[in-house]
Protein backbone atom coordinates (compact mmCIF):
# COMPACT_ATOMS: atom_id res chain seq x y z
CA UNK A 1 0.00 0.00 0.00
CA UNK A 2 3.01 2.40 0.75
CA UNK A 3 4.53 1.68 -2.56
CA UNK A 4 1.07 2.61 -4.05
CA UNK A 5 0.61 6.15 -2.49
CA UNK A 6 4.38 6.95 -2.84
CA UNK A 7 3.98 5.89 -6.46
CA UNK A 8 0.92 8.48 -7.11
CA UNK A 9 2.58 11.14 -5.41
CA UNK A 10 5.66 10.49 -7.71
CA UNK A 11 3.59 10.37 -10.75
CA UNK A 12 1.76 13.62 -9.50
CA UNK A 13 5.04 15.20 -8.68
CA UNK A 14 6.33 14.16 -12.26
CA UNK A 15 3.15 14.71 -14.26
CA UNK A 16 2.93 18.21 -12.61
CA UNK A 17 6.44 19.15 -13.33
CA UNK A 18 6.47 17.96 -17.01
CA UNK A 19 3.05 20.04 -17.53
CA UNK A 20 5.00 23.50 -15.70
CA UNK A 21 7.33 23.00 -18.33
CA UNK A 22 5.56 22.45 -21.62
CA UNK A 23 3.34 25.72 -20.65
CA UNK A 24 7.02 27.38 -19.98
CA UNK A 25 8.16 26.45 -23.31
CA UNK A 26 4.87 27.37 -24.99
CA UNK A 27 4.67 30.49 -23.13
CA UNK A 28 8.37 31.54 -24.39
CA UNK A 29 7.62 30.67 -27.76
CA UNK A 30 4.96 33.01 -27.90
CA UNK A 31 6.84 35.82 -26.54
CA UNK A 32 9.46 35.44 -29.02
CA UNK A 33 7.03 35.35 -31.99
CA UNK A 34 4.51 38.09 -30.43
CA UNK A 35 6.43 40.65 -28.14
CA UNK A 36 4.54 42.85 -26.13
CA UNK A 37 5.01 46.47 -27.58
CA UNK A 38 2.76 49.37 -26.42
CA UNK A 39 2.11 52.52 -28.93
CA UNK A 40 3.69 55.14 -26.54
CA UNK A 41 7.51 52.33 -26.96
CA UNK A 42 6.85 52.21 -30.45
CA UNK A 43 6.88 56.49 -30.97
CA UNK A 44 9.79 56.52 -28.70
CA UNK A 45 11.80 54.03 -30.37
CA UNK A 46 12.43 51.87 -33.81
CA UNK A 47 10.57 48.72 -34.01
CA UNK A 48 9.85 46.63 -36.84
CA UNK A 49 7.09 45.08 -34.96
CA UNK A 50 4.49 47.94 -35.91
CA UNK A 51 4.26 50.42 -38.45
CA UNK A 52 4.62 53.60 -36.17
CA UNK A 53 8.02 54.00 -35.01
CA UNK A 54 10.72 56.95 -34.58
CA UNK A 55 10.85 57.45 -38.17
CA UNK A 56 6.89 58.94 -37.85
CA UNK A 57 7.79 61.61 -35.31
CA UNK A 58 11.22 62.10 -36.21
CA UNK A 59 10.08 63.38 -39.57
CA UNK A 60 7.84 65.48 -37.99
CA UNK A 61 10.15 67.44 -36.04
CA UNK A 62 13.19 67.00 -38.75
CA UNK A 63 10.95 69.52 -40.89
CA UNK A 64 9.75 71.48 -37.84
CA UNK A 65 13.84 71.96 -37.09
CA UNK A 66 14.24 72.74 -40.93
CA UNK A 67 12.04 75.77 -40.54
CA UNK A 68 13.44 76.57 -37.22
CA UNK A 69 16.63 76.71 -39.14
CA UNK A 70 15.59 78.73 -42.00
CA UNK A 71 13.96 81.07 -39.65
CA UNK A 72 16.92 81.57 -37.92
CA UNK A 73 18.66 83.26 -41.34
CA UNK A 74 15.86 85.00 -42.31
CA UNK A 75 15.29 82.36 -45.24
CA UNK A 76 11.57 82.65 -45.70
CA UNK A 77 11.57 80.26 -49.14
CA UNK A 78 13.40 77.35 -46.84
CA UNK A 79 10.88 77.77 -44.44
CA UNK A 80 8.09 77.55 -46.56
CA UNK A 81 9.29 74.51 -48.77
CA UNK A 82 10.14 72.37 -44.90
CA UNK A 83 6.63 73.71 -43.91
CA UNK A 84 5.38 71.77 -47.10
CA UNK A 85 6.95 68.60 -46.06
CA UNK A 86 6.32 68.83 -42.27
CA UNK A 87 2.27 69.37 -43.27
CA UNK A 88 2.66 66.13 -45.72
CA UNK A 89 4.40 64.37 -43.31
CA UNK A 90 1.45 64.92 -40.62
CA UNK A 91 -0.90 63.40 -43.59
CA UNK A 92 1.36 60.49 -43.82
CA UNK A 93 1.48 59.65 -40.09
CA UNK A 94 -0.04 56.12 -39.16
CA UNK A 95 -2.03 56.46 -36.27
CA UNK A 96 -2.71 52.49 -36.32
CA UNK A 97 -0.90 51.63 -33.27
CA UNK A 98 -1.70 54.76 -31.00
CA UNK A 99 -4.13 54.15 -28.15
CA UNK A 100 -7.89 55.97 -27.99
CA UNK A 101 -6.08 58.20 -25.40
CA UNK A 102 -2.97 58.82 -27.28
CA UNK A 103 -5.20 59.17 -30.92
CA UNK A 104 -7.02 62.33 -29.48
CA UNK A 105 -3.89 64.10 -28.31
CA UNK A 106 -2.74 63.53 -31.55
CA UNK A 107 -5.71 64.46 -33.09
CA UNK A 108 -5.78 68.25 -31.45
CA UNK A 109 -2.16 68.47 -32.13
CA UNK A 110 -2.14 67.24 -35.54
CA UNK A 111 -5.03 69.57 -36.81
CA UNK A 112 -3.53 72.77 -35.63
CA UNK A 113 -0.25 72.03 -36.11
CA UNK A 114 -0.65 71.13 -39.70
CA UNK A 115 -2.53 74.28 -40.33
CA UNK A 116 0.08 76.41 -39.23
CA UNK A 117 2.52 74.65 -41.40
CA UNK A 118 0.17 75.09 -44.40
CA UNK A 119 0.06 78.95 -43.72
CA UNK A 120 3.86 79.09 -43.50
CA UNK A 121 4.28 76.50 -46.53
CA UNK A 122 1.87 79.00 -48.72
CA UNK A 123 3.28 82.65 -46.87
CA UNK A 124 6.99 82.34 -48.55
CA UNK A 125 8.35 85.88 -49.01
CA UNK A 126 5.76 87.09 -45.93
CA UNK A 127 8.33 86.27 -43.19
CA UNK A 128 6.14 88.27 -40.60
CA UNK A 129 3.32 86.45 -40.88
CA UNK A 130 5.26 82.82 -41.54
CA UNK A 131 6.72 83.70 -38.14
CA UNK A 132 3.50 84.00 -36.29
CA UNK A 133 2.58 80.78 -37.21
CA UNK A 134 5.51 79.45 -36.41
CA UNK A 135 4.98 80.96 -32.63
CA UNK A 136 2.23 78.49 -32.83
CA UNK A 137 2.85 76.17 -34.18
CA UNK A 138 6.29 75.66 -31.85
CA UNK A 139 3.13 75.23 -28.92
CA UNK A 140 1.92 72.13 -30.98
CA UNK A 141 4.91 70.44 -31.54
CA UNK A 142 6.40 70.74 -28.08
CA UNK A 143 3.24 68.84 -27.01
CA UNK A 144 3.88 66.62 -29.53
CA UNK A 145 7.51 66.04 -28.39
CA UNK A 146 6.31 65.95 -24.56
CA UNK A 147 3.51 63.41 -25.40
CA UNK A 148 5.72 61.18 -27.95
CA UNK A 149 9.12 62.23 -27.68
CA UNK A 150 11.32 63.74 -30.43
CA UNK A 151 13.80 60.69 -31.39
CA UNK A 152 16.95 63.08 -30.16
CA UNK A 153 17.56 65.54 -27.44
CA UNK A 154 15.89 68.57 -28.18
CA UNK A 155 15.86 72.19 -25.90
CA UNK A 156 12.66 74.26 -25.77
CA UNK A 157 14.40 77.84 -25.92
CA UNK A 158 12.72 81.00 -25.14
CA UNK A 159 12.48 84.59 -26.58
CA UNK A 160 11.52 87.60 -23.98
CA UNK A 161 11.37 90.17 -27.07
CA UNK A 162 9.49 88.56 -29.69
CA UNK A 163 5.87 90.15 -30.79
CA UNK A 164 6.51 93.60 -28.43
CA UNK A 165 8.27 92.00 -26.13
CA UNK A 166 5.62 89.35 -25.30
CA UNK A 167 7.75 86.59 -26.07
CA UNK A 168 7.78 82.94 -27.92
CA UNK A 169 9.28 79.82 -27.36
CA UNK A 170 10.42 77.16 -29.99
CA UNK A 171 12.43 74.42 -30.19
CA UNK A 172 15.71 73.01 -31.31
CA UNK A 173 18.40 70.26 -31.77
CA UNK A 174 21.30 72.34 -30.54
CA UNK A 175 21.96 74.40 -27.10
CA UNK A 176 23.37 77.41 -28.57
CA UNK A 177 20.26 80.13 -29.60
CA UNK A 178 19.84 80.52 -33.25
CA UNK A 179 16.66 82.78 -32.83
CA UNK A 180 14.18 82.24 -35.66
CA UNK A 181 11.93 85.20 -34.25
CA UNK A 182 14.66 87.54 -34.88
CA UNK A 183 17.24 86.24 -37.36
CA UNK A 184 20.21 88.00 -38.28
CA UNK A 185 19.04 90.89 -36.12
CA UNK A 186 19.83 89.44 -32.83
CA UNK A 187 20.50 85.62 -33.43
CA UNK A 188 21.47 85.04 -29.74
CA UNK A 189 18.74 86.37 -28.38
CA UNK A 190 17.32 83.84 -25.77
CA UNK A 191 17.39 81.57 -23.13
CA UNK A 192 17.26 77.38 -23.05
CA UNK A 193 14.68 76.76 -20.75
CA UNK A 194 13.99 72.74 -20.68
CA UNK A 195 16.07 70.34 -22.11
CA UNK A 196 13.88 66.87 -23.75
CA UNK A 197 14.87 63.50 -24.43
Amino acid sequence: MKNIIFWLASLTIVSAACSNSATEKKDSNISKVQPTVSAVDTLTKPSSVTGISIISIKEIVDNYLQIKNAFAKDNSANAATAAKEMAKAFTNFNKSALTAEQAKIYADIEDDAKEHAEHIGSNGGNIKHQREHFDMLSKDIYQLVKTFGGGQKLYYDHCPMYNNNKGAYWLSETKEIANPYLGKVMPTCGTVKEALK
